[in-house]
């Protein structure tokens, strides 16, 4: 049942991908890179899609060709994807987070960025408290996801620290002269997604931020609140997450993004569908992003080899991966190649070995 056509780009693969290209040092690739992305999401901000095909196209619909058994008998085989009719709110906060970071790194800038911007923001002012169906795309209703509250957080934050750090901006005074924004109201809403998530968001008994407000499940993407910089790596309550992830979603060394145990309290109507999963591969890379953020490096670089050994041999990585039970041997699952691993790989590697580039 888990069987997605992913032919498509999503905005938050997206997004991420600017910022491993930006970070490896590949500036032409990434202003490329983020022209494609301002057109794609160009127009009213409430017609936002989460993907989009590759030259731009709106129109994916999803059906079934019950003729085609699919790789290994993995039916239903699917073309399109529903998802693009989802409220992700969390892909609002990644784009604006993403074109903080082009205007930092010094990519040119384009006339209409600024208040294309503004006005994503603007939409998440009145949108933030409606619940959607988060980064994982859930076919089981929607819910007040604590990832993307977080990352409406980062929309708010990047905002603000875009006007607060005015003078850095290369010098350029007539440039910064041009961005004019409501500070005050962003800061308010800030605080406000901050103060809320942190008192719906975190279960306080087992010190652990949980998968949506009142649930006792988890998610694998919570292992990211450090690194988009909500709360410090050193914050109990961001230690206590990470130990809480991975040990109610690991298996085998790597984890889950969440919990598909239909014996679970409400597992089942999480994502909306029967049968389980193997272990995400980019949410491995989240874990050793946050064991290494958090002073457990030796850990963290001990995980990331593991995964780089995963590979196939011409270094390609998959969507899962699962071990069989019965014969102890391992296996790449899912959309393949997928761009989400590695994405995770580049970034987790520059995290851990990015000093040792200039040697």
């Amino acid at each position: 049942m888990r069987n997605w056509d992913y032919r498509y780009c999503w905005l938050r693969d997206s997004t991420l991908t600017l910022g491993a290209l930006l970070s490896a040092g590949y500036q032409e690739e990434a202003e490329a890179w983020r022209d494609w992305l301002l057109r794609a999401v160009a127009g009213n901000p409430a017609d936002l899609q989460i993907m989009y095909g590759l030259a731009g196209e709106r129109r994916l619909p999803e059906y079934e060709l019950p003729w085609l058994s699919g790789f290994a008998g993995s039916a239903p085989v699917r073309i399109g994807n529903d998802a693009v009719k989802q409220l992700q709110l969390d892909v609002y906060g990644e784009v604006l987070d993403s074109l903080s970071l082009a205007r930092r790194s010094g990519l040119s800038s384009q006339p209409h960025m600024w208040s294309m911007q503004c006005s994503l923001l603007d939409f998440l002012r009145r949108a933030w408290r409606q619940p959607d169906e988060g980064l994982w795309e859930v076919r089981g209703g929607r819910r007040h996801f604590v990832h993307s509250k977080v990352m409406v957080w980062v929309a708010a934050d990047r905002m603000v620290r875009t006007l607060e750090e005015n003078p850095a901006l290369r010098g350029d005074l007539e440039g910064w002269r041009a961005l004019r924004g409501d500070l005050e109201g962003w800061r308010a809403l800030r605080d406000e997604v901050h103060r809320e998530v942190c008192d719906k968001g975190y279960d306080p008994e087992r010190n652990t931020f949980t998968q949506s407000y009142g649930s006792r499940e988890l998610d694998a993407a919570l292992l990211l609140i450090p690194r988009v910089g909500f709360l410090p790596p050193d914050d109990p309550r961001v230690t206590g997450t990470i130990d809480a992830v991975r040990a109610e979603l690991g298996k085998d060394g790597l984890l889950h993004r969440y919990s598909t145990d239909t014996d679970a309290a409400d597992a089942d109507a999480v994502d909306g569908l029967p049968g389980g999963e193997g272990t995400f591969l980019v949410c491995s890379f989240w874990l050793a992003d946050a064991l290494h953020m958090t002073g457990r490096t030796r850990e963290a670089r001990e995980l990331f080899e593991r995964l780089v050994g995963l590979a196939n041999d011409v270094g390609l990585l998959a969507e899962e991966y699962r071990v069989d039970e019965a014969t102890g041997a391992g296996r790449q699952l899912g959309n393949f190649p997928q761009a989400f691993s590695h994405i995770g790989l580049v970034n987790t590697a520059l995290a851990l070995f990015g000093d040792d580039r200039a040697g």
